[in-house]
């Protein structure tokens, strides 16, 4: 960009010396008033050619929020063939050249040195490309188990290095967008950039009241730019439907589901309305910071919000030398993420490393809330609903699960599907829990897309980059590190303590099948629920009272008096035939003791565990339980388990002494044993 300015010398931080993060290299500067004046160049062609665009687009002048209109720019760019096809090549000649070399340093082989070249090449290929291409980049550059080190290297830079846009033009947007020049506004500002991303340059400054501030301005013709790659990529991805068959997902949706985002994002005023409800859902969370954004200073193409000083996760050296464990703030960002995709459903779309620092008193600080994204409540059920089948395997009720995600359409036979499940995520999930990660959960699920009539919906895109890009800091810290072996805790709290029928359905089909009580799958549900954060465990209990005692708990009450019947009948009979066994010891007469079951004894088992569970569980306290029993006593649904329990236990001692006492005597009287030979009642269960 060549644009000539006249201008005094802007000072203040010592942008040279001032790394970001740091909090060094202050000094108080009263700074002079600048007034840049442009001259007519290139730069004010592509700033009129992008008020064109932005006319087409935005054709409501009183709303001036940026939003994408696929329509109206396919109508726009319809009328620019040339500009189409010159970028088209300018996209695609880079890419095969870069190929070409590729392949032929694969048949002569790579050294260090031609590895280290590539790397370079391929991040300066996408830095000149645009916004779009590095969205890419940032995306890779978090996989450290997918992209060599010497690219991962060079693919980190795109995230906050790269060449920043002419002060002069930042400037001049501060004023336009604020109304005033830079120096009546601020009382510093640094020089040059303390860093440069996809969609704009951050300055270090502080306000004339002497909060520190960063200071986020928009690039210039960044509007046009992102319109036009994605006209052209919506474009070959309509293509790419057309004339492959096999392609079953909607990846005009894809793109047009990415394209609102980044849309989104090149508006200031609504990345500021994120950052204040991304606060307000998860601010409140453990060792979680969102910076304060300071509105009287922000517009659509200038954002003004609190400095936030911190290490990125991708250098756990640095956080530990700090005096903060890397792997924790990990956790605390895969929590807070679990929130975001399943209890809210509000959630950050873009966690790459630049935007998730470590400060110096152990919180986790997100930024840049532009590109997020929603998840409808039927899709945060969906979600919860098919973790809990892959973890257990249950890959009947995961199939459905795809169905209801809109992978599988409602009319798909799922018969041939359901054993592909088993075979390809049994091998993915290993042994455990444990051993689960998004990555060989996707690798697996892609290899079925082909086979059967899967198709990737739209909403999901923007979810599955942002677990696979926090899946991949979490390695980059920790090589073994299961994001789902850490969700695992949340979800099973959430459906202990969640009220929705859906997930009180799912809790069900987990815990009864052929209408017999699977202990273990509670023992495990309890077990992890214990490990999440805000488990409540007397909310666990409201909510399954409230439950049991609705309408849709018919069947459990049902469930639960059958196992009752049978707890109490086996305790009652197994302690008579102590109290026998023992008074027959006393008289000197040969009795055998009775045994219990085993379906009993694993049954008894199976309680004692989950009663230590329940002690063990932090906030247990059998007080608080206390109040609960009274306003069992009155519910008329309480009332009849009870009479159905009093009534099974009756029909079983009735039986009993029908088959021991009745029957016994008939046998006796058909072949009786002699006189001297003692007799006591044999001990059934």
């Amino acid at each position: 960009m060549n644009v000539k300015t006249a201008q005094p010398q802007p000072v203040s931080f010592d942008s040279e010396r001032v790394p970001l993060g740091s909090a060094e290299g202050l000094h108080e500067v009263v700074p002079e008033r600048v007034t840049p004046t442009l001259v007519v160049d290139d730069e004010i062609t592509v700033e009129l050619e992008e008020r064109l665009l932005l006319a087409d687009i935005l054709p409501d002048e009183e709303d001036s929020s940026l939003r994408y209109d696929a329509d109206a720019i396919a109508a726009h760019y319809q009328q620019y063939p040339l500009q189409v096809w010159g970028r088209v090549f300018k996209i695609f000649f880079p890419f095969i050249t870069f190929g070409l070399t590729w392949w032929w340093h694969t048949r002569v082989g790579f050294s260090e040195r031609k590895h280290k070249q590539q790397a370079v090449r391929l991040r300066e290929l996408l830095t000149r490309l645009g916004p779009a291409f590095i969205k890419v980049g940032q995306a890779l550059s978090t996989r450290p188990d997918l992209v060599p080190p010497e690219y991962l290297e060079e693919l980190t830079r795109l995230q906050d290095q790269l060449p920043p846009f002419d002060n002069a033009i930042a400037y001049r947007f501060i004023e336009e967008e604020l109304g005033e020049p830079p120096s009546l506004i601020y009382a510093e500002l640094t020089e040059n950039p303390i860093a440069a991303a996809s969609l704009g340059q951050v300055y270090r400054g502080r306000l004339k009241t002497g909060e520190e501030v960063a200071v986020k301005v928009q690039r210039p013709g960044l509007a046009q730019s992102i319109a036009l790659d994605t006209y052209i990529l919506r474009g070959l991805a309509a293509l790419a439907m057309r004339l492959f068959k096999q392609i079953r997902s909607d990846l005009v949706g894809i793109m047009d589901e990415f394209a609102a985002r980044i849309f989104e994002e090149m508006d200031y005023n609504h990345e500021g309305r994120n950052a204040e409800r991304f606060a307000k859902l998860y601010g409140h969370m453990k060792d979680v910071y969102v910076p304060k954004i300071y509105w009287e200073y922000t517009g659509r193409r200038v954002l003004t919000m609190e400095w936030i000083t911190g290490i990125k996760l991708t250098q756990p050296e640095a956080i530990r030398a700090q005096g903060t464990d890397a792997s924790y703030l990990i956790e605390v960002g895969v929590q807070c993420s679990l929130r975001q995709l399943l209890e809210y459903g509000f959630f950050h779309a873009d966690p790459h490393p630049g935007n998730l620092l470590a400060t110096p008193d152990g919180k986790l600080a997100y930024l840049d809330f532009g590109m997020m994204s929603e998840v409808k409540p039927a899709q945060r059920y969906g979600l919860i609903e098919a973790i809990v089948h892959l973890v257990n395997r249950d890959f009947e009720g995961l199939a459905r699960d795809y169905v209801n995600l809109e992978f599988l359409t409602p009319d798909t036979d799922l018969t041939p599907i359901i054993p592909a499940f088993a075979t390809v995520f049994n091998d993915a999930l290993g042994t455990s829990v444990a051993e689960i990660n998004i990555k060989s959960i996707t690798d697996q699920l892609s290899a079925l897309m082909y086979e059967f009539p899967f198709r990737v919906p739209a909403y999901y895109a923007l979810i599955i980059r942002s677990l696979v890009t926090l899946e991949g800091i979490a390695i980059n810290v920790d090589p073994d590190f299961k994001v789902l072996s850490k969700a695992y805790p949340y979800v099973a709290k959430r459906l202990l303590t969640d009220p929705a029928p859906q997930l009180r359905a799912s809790l069900k089909d987990l815990l009864f099948k052929d209408n017999s009580f699977r202990w273990n799958r509670l023992e495990n549900l309890l077990k992890n629920a214990r490990g999440s954060s805000d488990y409540d465990l007397s909310q666990v209990v409201d909510q399954t009272l409230d439950y049991l005692f609705s309408e849709r708990g018919e069947l459990i009450r049902h469930q639960i008096v059958e196992e009752a019947v049978k707890g109490l009948d086996l305790f009652g009979n197994t302690t008579l035939n102590n109290i026998r066994y023992g008074f027959a010891e006393r008289l000197g007469l040969t009795v055998n003791r009775a045994t219990v079951p085993a379906e009993g004894q694993q049954t008894l088992e199976h309680l004692k565990r989950i009663l230590g569970i329940l002690q063990e569980t932090q906030g247990f306290d059998p007080a608080k339980l206390l109040p609960v029993i009274p306003k069992l006593l009155f519910k008329p649904e309480a009332q009849q388990m009870g009479q159905q329990i009093a009534g099974g236990l009756a029909q079983r001692a009735i039986a009993r002494f029908i088959r021991e006492f009745l029957l016994t005597n008939e046998s006796e009287r058909s072949s009786p044993l002699p006189s001297n030979q003692p007799r006591l009642p044999a001990a059934r269960p």
